[in-house]
């Protein structure tokens, strides 16, 4: 009565067999339900009151299931079982197959100049050759001394030189000029509706002092040549090399860290030196690859000094050795110059001047770029600032994908193809630029991103900057992926990414 359910006589055993009636009055508050309370009344309270009580559970029957937490930036999770070997375990194996430091001989002559980009396209030539063409390639003289025999799509040749003057014409065609010690000619290769290769090349583009190779025809007035084919160097499916099971140790990558800038991120270095101490992973690494601009430097750009807060750069120098010394001492250390460091700003760049070195211990001084191996394990480090000139040339390549300009290093086996760009450049006789040895692993820095990924056999490695977001990206709008130490086992080669943000 209290509720204004009035039951019938028909539902009165019912009522009578319930151990209380409070869950059935709590329903029937709930519902709002008022009146005669027949048989289909008291069904429909009862159904409510089981609702009631099972929505009253305090926890679950099942166990629920854990999940892994997502890492920053999605970095991919490791297994420690890829990491075999504590470090200390192993003796030190560098063997450095080309660093520039003491071996400069150009004088930066037109001579030298000449030289350096003749024996780019005698290196690339070669490489481009061994790939199997469809022709013997020609000298572009020969070529237009029989223009009139090469008319026609029966009559297809193929040519090698540097590109020059590459762009797009409004129709969405890629012009380009190409030229080799003997004379040059204009190229088209048409855009068409299809996929492959070609296609790639037109909507990427080319860059400035590319080596490749033409195969085609000239058109009916022998001015230009229509281009069937693009060739550069074949990159097949690379075989890594591996260390042995028992040196089965890790090399851990970085760059970029800034030192003395106002924007280092100190708090996180030190929580990475905290974890070179005590860390499982930690304890399998031999080697820390730094691959350029370790301090900040004095007088890189207009009013630097407001920026910074460490002035000096002797101090910059000597703070980053302090700083490296935290770390355990079976950890030896690879140390490049890049384009903020005090050395001359031209590629390839010799290491760091012997006076920079005084307080630094366990430290190998090497050039910008560096060949190397670790226990057979083929690295190429190289600072990047040629990622610029990719990104200036190449519409696939941006800032926010720096992995892209690595792909085409590989793809043109050269790090730094264009002369008169952002990368300022050494012309030395030997252009020691070109990738010679296809490397195990590539990595590089400068853009202050963050990648790993194996590009066709080779692991890329893009190492992260321990600097904050400066005022000049805030200003571009490009935020960088700091404090992230990538870790690469050198017998299995497994990959991890530490943030230590």
């Amino acid at each position: 009565m209290s509720v204004g359910l009035i039951p019938a006589r028909s539902v009165r055993e019912r009522l009578l067999s319930l151990p209380s009636i409070d869950p059935l009055i709590k329903a029937a508050e709930a519902t709002g339900s008022k009146g005669m309370l027949d048989e289909a009344m008291l069904d429909l309270l009862l159904v409510q009151k089981e609702e009631a009580v099972i929505g009253r559970t305090i926890a679950p029957i099942a166990e629920p299931e854990l999940v892994v937490p997502a890492r920053i930036h999605n970095l991919d999770h490791y297994r420690i079982e890829d990491f075999p070997m504590e470090a200390r375990d192993v003796d030190s194996e560098i063997t450095v197959h080309f660093d520039i430091t003491g071996n400069s001989v150009t004088e930066g002559k037109k001579e030298d100049i000449q030289a350096c980009f003749n024996d780019r396209l005698k290196q690339i030539r070669r490489l481009i050759i061994d790939g199997k063409l469809p022709n013997r390639p020609i000298a572009i003289n020969e070529a237009v001394r029989q223009r009139k025999q090469l008319t026609g799509r029966d009559n297809s040749f193929t040519i090698i030189g540097l590109v020059k003057e590459s762009n797009t014409t409004k129709n969405g065609h890629l012009r380009f000029t190409i030229e080799d010690a003997t004379s040059e000619v204009r190229c088209m290769l048409m855009q068409r509706d299809e996929e492959g290769p070609n296609q790639e090349i037109v909507h990427a583009g080319l860059m400035d002092d590319d080596v490749i190779g033409v195969t085609g025809n000239f058109n009916q007035d022998g001015g230009t040549i229509f281009v069937d084919d693009i060739h550069f160097p074949p990159l097949k499916q690379h075989k890594r090399r591996t260390a042995g099971s028992d040196q089965a140790v890790s090399a851990a990558f970085i760059s970029d860290l800034h030192l003395g800038s106002k924007t280092f991120l100190e708090p996180q270095w030190q929580k990475m030196m905290k974890w070179f101490n005590e860390d499982p992973l930690a304890k399998t690494i031999r080697y820390l690859v730094i691959s350029g601009d370790g301090v900040d430097g004095v007088g890189i750009y207009p009013n630097q000094d407001k920026h910074l807060n460490i002035p000096d750069l002797f101090n910059q120098y000597s703070r980053l050795g302090t700083m490296l010394q935290e770390l355990p001492d079976w950890v030896e250390v690879l140390l490049l110059p890049g384009n903020h460091d005090a050395v001359r700003p031209a590629e390839p760049q010799p290491a760091l001047d012997p006076e920079l070195q005084t307080d630094y211990n366990n430290t190998m001084f090497v050039g910008n770029p560096c060949d190397f191996s670790l226990h057979g394990v083929r690295v190429l480090s190289y600072h990047g600032v040629s990622i610029m000139d990719f990104v200036a040339s190449l519409r696939t390549v941006t800032f926010e994908t720096p992995e892209a300009a690595m792909r085409a290093m590989l793809d043109r086996r050269h790090l730094a193809p264009s002369w008169g760009g952002k990368t300022p450049l050494s012309p030395e006789p030997e252009d020691r630029l070109v990738i010679q040895e296809i490397p195990d692993i590539f990595v590089t820095g400068h853009v202050h991103g963050h990648h790993t990924e194996t590009y066709k056999g080779v692991n890329l490695v893009h190492s992260s900057t321990w600097q904050d977001q400066t005022d000049y990206q805030r200003m571009l709008g490009f935020q960088p992926k700091p404090c992230i130490l990538t870790v690469v086992n050198l017998h299995t080669h497994a990959m991890a990414a530490i943030p230590f943000v």
